[in-house]
């Protein structure tokens, strides 16, 4: 804009005796700054443009992967993969006793996750997942859809001396264990959903796929 206003001044300096036309200068000046802001106004185009296949792929439920690799035991990490959050939780020793507790257990109503289509079959065990140290879970509430705190703290005030940590629906109080197993007596019907998933290593999982399928 700067550069334009100079380059304008000095062609009129070359005219001795020429009047400066206002008009022109405000018409070189407009059609300079219209240029320039479409300029600017195309710059974020592509970057957008780049970005819409990924978040396409994600809407249509395509496999995402999760690096947890910096995630402290006792500690979870949140996803997303079809437009929902996933937790990746990072399950302590003494977390994964309490899950085995035969007193625990009596209190969940589903504790072997008999119920079909809520985990893949490699999910179908005490922890519910492919690793017992880690757990990856859709933390939607089966009643209503609300989506639970986590309160990894132990027999809290509000939650009684029984309670050794899990997820709390805030909406109609829903309680889940830290494998996703539901607690008899509240209104969800059924555990948490476990989503497919596999791991790419160690501290790395692909969340939306099993191993060796195309796409679930």
């Amino acid at each position: 804009m700067d550069e334009t206003v100079n380059n304008l001044t000095s062609t009129e300096s070359e005219k001795p005796g020429a009047a400066p036309d206002p008009e022109r200068r405000k018409m070189l000046v407009a059609a300079t700054s219209v240029a320039g802001g479409a300029a600017l106004a195309a710059v974020p185009v592509p970057f957008i443009a780049s970005m819409n296949p990924s978040t396409r792929a994600r809407a249509g439920g395509a496999p995402v992967d999760a690096d947890f690799s910096r995630l402290d035991p006792g500690v979870r990490l949140t996803a997303e993969w079809r437009g929902k959050p996933v937790w990746i939780l990072r399950r302590t020793e003494a977390m994964l006793k309490a899950m085995r507790d035969p007193a625990h257990l009596a209190r969940l109503a589903d504790p072997a996750s008999t119920v079909t289509g809520q985990q893949p079959a490699y999910a179908r065990n005490a922890t519910r997942s492919a690793n017992p140290q880690v757990l990856v879970v859709v933390p939607v509430c089966t009643h209503l859809g609300c989506v639970p705190t986590f309160r990894p703290k132990v027999a809290p005030a509000d939650l009684g001396p029984e309670w050794h940590g899990g997820f709390l629906c805030p909406c109609h109080g829903s309680k889940f264990d830290l494998a996703g197993r539901v607690y008899r007596n509240v209104p969800a019907p059924t555990n948490l959903v476990i989503p497919p998933h596999y791991y790419l290593s160690e501290t790395k999982v692909k969340i939306g796929e099993d191993r060796g399928s195309a796409k679930t």
